[in-house]
């Protein structure tokens, strides 16, 4: 079992750095899928990307692509979600909020996977005000709490469509909020004992070495189909979760 976490960790950075799709849709279900209770999954995914998004923070950083008053107005909005979220995690039976984390989890990733596939210039017709990021990070921050997943997407999506923010500087803005965001929403999962130290040392250096390589050779391939397939994937998984819970 070990070998098949190392073997993960390696396989989701390695798709990230080749496509750029965010790896907490890939990773959540897949620990799911290897046996961690959702609770633990959720909890361990969140320091797997914290880990993981230091490296990436650094690099758009040092390129000047960080908005970083745009993120922390993300953050402000998010950090009253994260407290929520807490009081929530402790609030609730375990039993019940695996069994919710599931169903959550399913529709994010459907969700996601749709974002992603849309045709990036929506036009809608509504006007961006700045409040309005505090209102995204607030909902944000709940879903990432509660799932690990979708604040890239999320955030990404909003911001190309409503803010018009260039996608250079959105991925870099995506990036640090998902650092912070992904931070902050692990401690309360540290709190209630709810995250694999040991499974996320050998998924988080293997996603290093992933990352490394994907992006090596990642202008060597057709991104744009690659992407769709994953996401499809995404999407299916998604499904199969939803309908697993129904069933």
């Amino acid at each position: 079992m070990d070998a098949a976490f190392a073997i993960l960790g390696i396989a989701v950075g390695f798709l990230v750095g080749l496509t750029g799709i965010g790896g907490g849709a890939l990773m959540t279900p897949s620990l799911i899928f290897l046996g961690l209770e959702p609770l633990r999954a959720v909890g361990t995914d969140l320091l797997f990307v914290t880990a993981t998004k230091i490296f990436g923070t650094a690099f758009h950083h040092r390129m000047g692509r960080v908005r970083y008053d745009l993120a922390l107005r993300l953050l402000a909005g998010s950090i009253p979600a994260v407290i929520l979220g807490g009081f929530l995690l402790r609030l609730i039976e375990r039993d019940v909020l695996n069994d919710y984390l599931t169903l959550l989890l399913g529709i994010i990733l459907m969700a996601s996977a749709t974002m992603s596939m849309a045709k990036k210039e929506l036009n809608p017709p509504i006007r961006p005000r700045m409040y309005h990021l505090y209102i995204l990070g607030f909902a944000v921050g709940l879903t990432v709490q509660f799932t690990s997943v979708g604040a890239g997407v999320i955030v990404g999506f909003a911001l190309i469509n409503l803010a018009r923010i260039s996608p250079s500087e959105v991925v870099g803005i995506s990036i640090f909020y998902g650092l912070l965001l992904s931070l902050m929403s692990f401690v309360n999962y540290a709190l209630i004992s709810s995250v694999d130290y040991r499974v996320a040392g050998m998924l988080i250096p293997g996603s290093v070495l992933g990352v490394y390589a994907g992006t090596r050779i990642s202008t060597k391939v057709e991104g744009d189909k690659l992407k769709k397939v994953i996401n499809m994937l995404i999407a299916a998984v998604g499904l199969a979760i939803l309908l697993n819970f129904i069933v």
